[in-house]
């Protein structure tokens, strides 16, 4: 009785065990499936290839990115972006091409999940929105924002000028001048004034916004907008250059107002005044 209770029980497990592995496949394909899903739709880790973000981001380092929440409110200055490059920027870091489909099937798998970095992606930090002025530099060697300078010392690379080029531009409609924090070795808006929209990206190709750093665990941190980002005279200059248009609109309205209701020549009225009689 003993040997004829164990021997079922052997059977099963090997059945189990066979039943595993024609699951595995499945198994596989539908976490690479909802992999996708997530990667495309919500969230996407990213893996940082370059210097250009010290000492926010090192190299090596992955972040995780959202990808929903520019659907829920506006990108903003001091928000770290991850935008696609294709047809603008060239690479800051060469990958090779994939030798074969196999290869290229398992460079998709390393980009979605982080592991490698995408061919044309970059990671920079929003400095200026559309409309917004944005000069280098002030007296002081600080980098301005319609007029009001920025304290970057909390995040810029020890040592590193607020920039070594002097520029100044008006930042077109719909894209968004960026900067890396590693101002020294980053090529970014600076680098392609020559470029359609004169560096500016346009805001149709930011993939999402870096909020956490996840690996490794020993860096693990939230993203967070610097406090200079949050100074009240950099959001009232802003305000009033988006209210500008509409101030001189009413600024014109006015004296058409006041000529509309200005009396009649005495002329006018006594003609009026004779055609009544």
């Amino acid at each position: 009785m003993v040997a004829e209770d164990t021997k079922p029980s052997a059977k099963g497990g090997k059945e189990k065990k066979g039943s595993f592995w024609r699951e595995l496949p499945v198994l596989v394909v539908v976490a690479l499936v909802l992999a996708l899903i997530i990667k495309s739709f919500v969230v996407q880790a990213f893996y940082i290839p370059s210097e250009s973000m010290e000492p926010t981001l090192l190299v090596n380092d992955r972040v995780l990115v959202n990808k929903l929440v520019y659907h829920t409110r506006n990108i903003e200055r001091g928000d770290v972006v991850v935008f696609s490059g294709v047809d603008s920027w060239a690479a800051e870091v060469e990958v090779p091409e994939p030798s074969n489909p196999v290869a290229g099937f398992f460079r998709w798998v390393g980009t979605a999940f982080g592991v490698v970095p995408g061919e044309k992606d970059y990671i920079k930090r929003v400095i200026g929105l559309p409309g917004d002025v944005v000069k280098c530099c002030d007296a002081q060697g600080r980098i301005t924002v319609n007029g009001v300078p920025l304290n970057e010392k909390a995040y810029l690379y020890p040592d590193d000028e607020p920039s070594q080029k002097f520029f100044e531009i008006k930042v077109p409609k719909d894209r968004l001048w960026v900067m890396g924090d590693h101002r020294s070795v980053s090529l970014d808006s600076r680098s392609h004034q020559g470029d359609p929209g004169g560096g500016a990206i346009p805001m149709d190709k930011v993939v999402g916004r870096a909020f956490v750093i996840v690996w490794p665990f020993s860096r693990a941190a939230i993203i967070s907008i610097p406090d200079t980002f949050a100074q009240p005279a950099l959001h009232a200059a802003a305000a009033t250059g988006d209210a500008a248009p509409l101030l001189l609109g009413f600024a014109g309205a006015f004296p058409l107002m006041a000529l509309r209701r200005r009396p009649a020549p005495f002329s006018v009225k006594q003609k009026l005044s004779h055609t009544k009689k």
